[in-house]
Parts: structure tokens; C-alpha cells; sequence
């Protein structure tokens, strides 16, 4: 059993059960106020709202800690973006009450900091299209050292019981701790018990069904079509959005993740906070992770995966056949 009682575990599922349950209130309380569909977007909102939140909890819970993170105050604390500020101030409000304006920006800007040999890495909202359209979206935050995720924690309010697609239920909170395993819990209920997370044993190719995208925007559909007409794969693709993909495929949901180059973005690199807390995860749950390549991801570049191309991550015994038929098409 992971052992919550280490501090920085016990800090990080707190945390990200609090942002997760944050960017509900936040979806909610948009859509009661008929902003949904505005130009105030609740996923903007979410976004600087989490940061903000994670950012302060962080520096009040290890006050030396870095977090490199995906927003900045800027065009909050331009006069257009009064409003919105407004709007994040108020929700953070509920958590930080007399939280000024000033103070918020000043925590979301926290997460400016460059990489140092030990960091942690927020995603406040992955899967923007996904948290708009109400359906998956994913909390991740991780600690890197030394170029290795060390522990990470994802919050999917959208995923429910055996990390499957669930819109009513309990939501799913995951944990992993580098050679300690991977497991998940109910995000909506305190003393749930946490469950261990393996992939399935499914060694056949034929048998591997695909996590794909709901949107195609970030990566290239017709060659995921031409790699799984030439792997010869008879499942139906699985779409879904976000980090929660990793999820499902720890659970054994699923057998392959891939992140192809857009042919309008072939020099694409892979943001840190997309990829850490969902690769070690999957690598807990006896899955594998590499770039395109084969290579393994590389953490110490900075903010991106400058030294990697793309994603494939599989449940492990189909991996380099996968990256055999990625050559085969040219992708």
C-alpha cells in the first residue's frame, strides 16, 4: 500500500482533491451565472483559480518548494482581464478568505520559476476542450528530481469507478510513487480506500484497443489511422480527453496511447506538466512510456521534452512492436 503519511504524498492528494472539487464549483457556479458560453471562459477561470490555489498551499505547506507551472498573471493584471480576475479572486476567496487581487496574481505567478533539481510540475486544467464540453479533464501535479518524476497525483472528477468515463459518479483520484506502485481512491469521498492500478494482460496486438483524442488538433489522425490499419487492430478506438487517457490505461482500460506530430506542428515539443504526472503513473501500473523514438522522456530540458518527439505509451508487451509499425507509416 502507498503510504499516504509521507508528507509531500499527504500534501499532494489534499491538494489536488481540493483543486479538483474547485474546478467543479467552478464549472457549476459559470453556468448558473450564464457565462459558459461567454468570453469569460470557466476553464480560463479554473485555470488561474488552481494554479493559484496549488501555488499558495504549496509555499504555506514547503515554503522552499519550486513549482513550474503552465500560467502567468499577466493578462489578468492587464485591464482586460479585470474581470476575470475578478471572477478567480472570488473563487479563491472561498478557500483563502480576504484574498485580495494582488495576492492571487502573486501566487499564480509562483509558477513561473524555472526547473532546479527538484521541482514540482502543475497542470491546473489538462484537457481545456474536454472541462468546456463537461466531459474529461484531469489535476496533475508531480515533484521531479534529477530528471525523474518521483511522485504524481491526478484528479478526474469526470472518471468513475475502475477509471472509466462516469459523469454523475464519484470522480477518481490517482496516486504513484516511484517503486511503490500506482493506485486510485474516490475523489468525492475522504476515506475511500485506495485500490492498486495495473495495466491488462493483454499481450496480443490484435486484442490492444487505442486511446484517441477527442479533438485531432494536436496530433495527426489519418497516420493513427493508416499505424492502426498496418497493426492490424480490431478494437474501436476509445476517445477521450486529457491525462485521464493515462488513467484508464493504468487501469487496464485501454492498451495504447500515442501523441503523433500535427503535420501543422512537426516541431511540437511536449510540455512537462502534460506528461509527468501521467507517465509515472502508467509506469507504476507495470505500463511503458517512450517518445516516438523509443527514447525515454526527458525531464531535465526545462520546461519542454526538447530532447523527445511525441508519445507512445502502452500497457508494456505490444510497446516496441507499436514502434515498429510508427516507422513502418512514417509518422
Amino acid at each position: 500500500m502507498i503510504d499516504t503519511a509521507q508528507s509531500e504524498m499527504a500534501f499532494a492528494l489534499s491538494v489536488v482533491r481540493e483543486a479538483s472539487l474547485l474546478a467543479q464549483r467552478i464549472q457549476a457556479g459559470m453556468a448558473v451565472r450564464g457565462l459558459v458560453k461567454s468570453d469569460l471562459s470557466p476553464v480560463t477561470v479554473a485555470d488561474y483559480a488552481i494554479q493559484a490555489l496549488v501555488a499558495h498551499r504549496l509555499e504555506l505547506a514547503f515554503p522552499d518548494a519550486v513549482l513550474v507551472a503552465e500560467e502567468g498573471s499577466e493578462e489578468l493584471r492587464a485591464p482586460e482581464g479585470a474581470v476575470v480576475l475578478e471572477l478567480v479572486t472570488e473563487f479563491i476567496g472561498k478557500a483563502f478568505p480576504g484574498a485580495t487581487a494582488e495576492e492571487v496574481c502573486a501566487w499564480i505567478d509562483r509558477g513561473a520559476a524555472e526547473p532546479t533539481k527538484r521541482f514540482w510540475t502543475l497542470d491546473p486544467i489538462d484537457g481545456t476542450k474536454g472541462y468546456l464540453r463537461s466531459g474529461q479533464y484531469a489535476v496533475a501535479l508531480a515533484v521531479i528530481d534529477a530528471g525523474q518524476v518521483e511522485l504524481a497525483t491526478l484528479g478526474c472528477p469526470n472518471l468513475g469507478e475502475h477509471c472509466t468515463p462516469d459523469l454523475l459518479g464519484l470522480g477518481s483520484l490517482l496516486a504513484a510513487r516511484r517503486g511503490e506502485g500506482a493506485w486510485v481512491t474516490a475523489l468525492s469521498v475522504d476515506d475511500d480506500p485506495f485500490l492498486p492500478l495495473h495495466v491488462a494482460d493483454r499481450p496480443e496486438i490484435y486484442d490492444a484497443r487505442m486511446l484517441r483524442s477527442v479533438e485531432s488538433a494536436h496530433t495527426d489522425a489519418d497516420k493513427i489511422e493508416e499505424l492502426a490499419h498496418a497493426l492490424e487492430l480490431e478494437a474501436e478506438p476509445v476517445r477521450i480527453d486529457s491525462q485521464a487517457k493515462y488513467t484508464m490505461l493504468a487501469a487496464g482500460q485501454a492498451e495504447i496511447l500515442l501523441r503523433l506530430l500535427s503535420p501543422k506542428q512537426m516541431d511540437y515539443k511536449e510540455k512537462i506538466w502534460d506528461q509527468a504526472a501521467g507517465s509515472l503513473l502508467l509506469e507504476e501500473a507495470g505500463g511503458r512510456i517512450t517518445d516516438l523514438d523509443g527514447k525515454p522522456l526527458d525531464f531535465t530540458q526545462g520546461r519542454r521534452l526538447e530532447n523527445n518527439r511525441g508519445i507512445c505509451a502502452t500497457h508494456g508487451p505490444i510497446h516496441d512492436t507499436v514502434l515498429q509499425g510508427i516507422a513502418q507509416v512514417g509518422a
